[in-house]
């Protein structure tokens, strides 16, 4: 677990399904996915992370607030199925009730901070080019443009307006 001035990041557990389900099935979260997520869905997204905190250490992880409440997501994770893989990106996913507070920027910057300590070289991130918060989110957290790395996401059909990814990334700082 991380701990931050306001934030604990830890792990996600079954507890967690209710306000993370609720999370993913809001419409303004979820405006830059192609759909909102069912229970289900969140469900299996949960599953996924257990077994990658099992297998790799690392996964997307629940964000709360010191006082327990979930406010939403933020972590490392090994991609697959997308042209910038093998890579570790770091991603993130707030209720509203959280954004415009610098919450995302001070829980990804903790998981920098982690990946950094655990030997990482570079860490990336992706966005739907049209997802401007969260471009704006890489950016104040160091990160620079890559536009070489740039791609058409391939889970979302062509012609779809969220396809072209804005990527950016982030070299461990010297020392």
């Amino acid at each position: 677990m991380l701990t931050t001035d306001r934030l604990h990041l830890r792990p996600f557990t079954p507890a967690d399904l209710p306000a993370f389900a609720a999370i993913n099935a809001d419409s303004q979260v979820m405006r830059y996915f192609p759909a909102p997520r069912t229970e289900t869905e969140t469900e299996a997204m949960l599953a996924r992370c257990a077994a990658k905190w099992q297998a790799e250490g690392m996964a997307f992880s629940a964000v709360t607030t010191q006082g327990g409440q979930l406010i939403g997501m933020c972590g490392l994770n090994r991609p697959e199925g997308i042209p910038l893989a093998p890579c570790v990106e770091i991603g993130w996913r707030f209720t509203p009730a959280a954004w415009g507070r610098g919450l995302a920027t001070e829980a990804a910057r903790a998981w920098l901070a982690w990946g950094w300590a655990q030997g990482l070289s570079e860490i990336v991130a992706f966005a739907p080019r049209l997802n401007l918060p969260s471009c704006a989110l890489m950016a104040r957290i160091g990160m620079e443009e890559a536009p070489s790395l740039a791609f058409d996401h391939p889970a979302i059909p062509k012609g779809n307006p969220l396809r072209p990814m804005h990527v950016a990334r982030i070299r461990r700082p010297p020392g």
